[in-house]
C-alpha cells in the first residue's frame, strides 16, 4: 500500500462473485469511473445528484484498491461488478454523455473521514428496494430537489465530519509487498508499516508482543511479534515477513480497524509518513552513508574487488566508486545508487561473513557489528555484549552508566549508548548501529589492551561530517 491514495491506471474487475469462476476484466480507471455511474443511475437526475453519487462510487472502488481489500485475500482483481457486495459494473455498455463529462472531472476525486487518509468505505444503496446506513441513491434526487450541493448530500449520509480530496495523482497500479522479504535486520518504511499494523492488531489479539518502537527498524522484538502472529493464523513460523504474511497482516489490520466499513476507525497521516529516505546517492550526507561505508569498508577485506573505503559519512566519488565496484562484483546494474537490492546485497554478504566466522577467531577479541540495530526492546546476546563493552568502559568515562548485562535493552542501556555517543561525538540516537558499534568496541578494544586514550581521540576511524 501506497503512503497516500493515488488514482490507479487501470482497475481490474472480477465477472462476479469472489468466489466465483468468472472473467476478469481490466479497464481504464476512468472508463470504470463512467461504466459504474451510467450502471447505476440515471441520466436525467439533477447534477448535484449525479455528482455526489460519483464521489460515493469513486471513494468506494479506491477504498478497495487502497486496502488492497481483495489482493489481500489472494484474488487477482480489485473489485466484483456483485451488487450484493461492490458496485455495478457492465462490460462493454454504453456510456451516457453528461456522465462521461463527470467522469472525466470528478476521477481524482474521492471522499475522506476528517482526520483519515484512506478513501472512506463509501456504502450506498438505491434506497427503494434495498436500504442502508450509507448513501441513498434516490434520496440523493429529493435532497437535490431541495436545493442540496454534492457535498452537503453527502454530509447528510456521511456525516459533518467528512471532506473532498481533488486533484489526486494519478499513477500505475501496484502492490504494496516489499519486493525483498522483511526480516531481521531490515530497516525501511515497510517495516514501520508492518510494526504499526502489528501493535495495532496487537491490541485485539493480546498474545502478540507490543514492539516498543516503531521507527522501522527490524530487531528481536518485531521478529518476536511476526512469529506470534504467524502461529495465531496457522502461516509458516519463520519470523519472516514475505508475500503471504504481509497480506494476511494487511488483511487482519484491515479487520480490526474496519477500514472496509462506513464508521471505521481510519488511518492517520501519522501513520504513512515516510521515515527513511531509502536510496543513497551521491551528494547524500547521512548516518545512512555511514553505514554504508562501514559495511563496503568490511567487504573490502574479503573480496578484492571491492575497494577499502573512508567512513566519513559524505557519499563523495570515492563512495560512489565504490558502490559501483560492489554492484560489478555481486552482478547488480552499476549506477551508483543504492537502492533496496543493492542495499541487501552489500548487507547480505556482510552478514554471511560475520555469521561464518568461528567463535575462536574472535576469542580475546572485539565481536563485529551482529548486522542487527539495537535499541529499546531488543533482546538477546547482541544486546548482552553490548552492555558489557559498556560496563568497562563506565569506570574510564564516568557519563557513561554501569550496566548489568541482562540482555534486555532497557531505558538505561539506551541511556549509556547516548552517553558514549556524546562523549565520541557520535549522531546521538540511543541506537547501536554498525558506526556505534564500532566505535564502542574499539574504545573498549583500547581500554581491554591496556592503550589509553587522549582527549578528543577518535576511535578506529574518523568520524563525522
Amino acid at each position: 500500500m501506497p503512503a497516500l491514495p493515488y488514482i490507479p491506471d487501470t482497475v481490474t474487475v472480477h465477472l462476479g462473485r469472489p468466489e466465483e469462476n468468472a472473467r476478469n476484466v481490466t479497464l481504464p480507471f476512468l472508463e470504470y469511473v463512467a461504466n459504474v455511474a451510467s450502471s447505476e443511475i440515471y441520466p436525467t437526475w439533477p447534477e448535484s445528484a449525479i455528482r455526489a453519487n460519483m464521489y460515493a462510487q469513486i471513494s468506494f472502488v479506491l477504498n478497495r484498491i487502497y486496502t488492497e481489500y481483495y489482493r489481500s485475500r489472494g484474488y487477482d482483481f480489485d473489485i466484483t461488478n456483485s451488487t450484493s457486495i461492490d458496485q455495478k459494473f457492465i462490460e462493454g455498455r454504453d456510456i451516457f454523455e453528461n456522465i462521461r463529462t463527470l467522469a472525466l472531472e470528478l476521477f481524482d476525486s474521492y471522499i475522506v473521514r476528517q482526520g483519515s487518509v484512506e478513501p472512506l468505505f463509501t456504502a450506498y444503496c438505491d434506497g427503494r428496494r434495498v436500504t442502508c446506513d450509507g448513501l441513498s441513491q434516490w434520496g440523493t434526487v429529493d435532497l437535490a430537489e431541495q436545493g442540496y450541493t454534492p457535498y452537503e448530500i453527502l454530509q447528510y449520509y456521511y456525516g459533518d465530519d467528512i471532506d473532498l480530496v481533488t486533484d489526486v495523482p494519478v499513477g500505475p497500479l501496484r502492490e504494496s509487498a516489499p519486493a525483498i522479504p522483511l526480516r531481521v535486520g531490515s530497516v525501511n518504511d515497510n517495516v514501520r508499516t508492518l510494526q504499526i499494523r502489528l501493535n495495532r492488531i496487537g491490541r485485539n489479539y493480546p498474545s502478540i508482543p507490543k514492539i516498543p518502537e516503531t521507527d522501522g527498524v527490524f530487531g528481536s522484538d518485531t521478529e518476536a511479534a511476526v512469529r506470534r502472529f504467524q502461529e495465531i493464523f496457522g502461516l509458516t513460523v519463520d519470523g519472516i515477513v514475505g508475500r503471504a504474511t504481509w497480506y494476511y497482516v494487511r488483511r487482519i489490520y484491515n479487520a480490526v480497524k474496519r477500514l472496509n466499513e462506513i464508521d471505521g476507525e481510519g488511518v492517520t497521516l501519522e501513520e504513512v509518513t515516510s521515515q527513511y529516505p531509502g536510496v543513497l546517492r551521491e551528494g547524500d550526507v547521512s548516518l545512512g552513508v555511514l553505514n554504508l561505508q562501514y559495511f563496503i569498508n568490511y567487504l573490502s577485506g574479503y573480496y578484492s574487488t571491492v575497494p577499502p573505503l573512508a567512513v566519513d559519512g559524505t557519499f563523495g566519488p570515492a563512495t560512489w566508486a565504490a558502490v559501483i565496484d560492489v554492484q560489478n562484483t555481486f552482478g547488480l546494474p552499476a549506477d551508483g545508487i543504492v537502492g533496496e537490492i543493492t542495499w541487501e546485497a552489500i548487507y547480505d554478504a556482510y552478514l554471511g561473513i560475520v555469521s561464518t566466522i568461528p567463535p575462536e577467531f574472535v576469542e580475546g577479541r572485539v565481536i563485529p557489528f551482529p548486522g542487527v540495530v539495537l535499541r529499546i526492546g531488543a533482546r538477546g546476546d547482541d544486546v548482552r555484549v553490548i552492555q558489557q563493552y559498556l560496563s568497562a568502559l563506565s569506570p574510564v568515562f564516568p557519563r557513561i552508566p554501569a550496566l548489568t548485562p541482562d540482555g534486555v535493552f532497557g531505558a538505561r542501556t539506551r541511556d549509556a549508548v547516548i552517553a558514549f555517543q556524546e562523549e565520541f561525538g557520535l549522531p546521538i540516537n540511543g541506537r547501536v548501529g554498525a558506526i556505534t558499534w564500532a566505535a564502542i568496541t574499539d574504545v573498549y578494544s583500547d581500554i581491554a589492551n591496556g592503550a589509553g586514550l587522549s582527549d578528543g581521540q577518535y576511535p578506529g576511524f574518523e568520524l563525522g561530517r
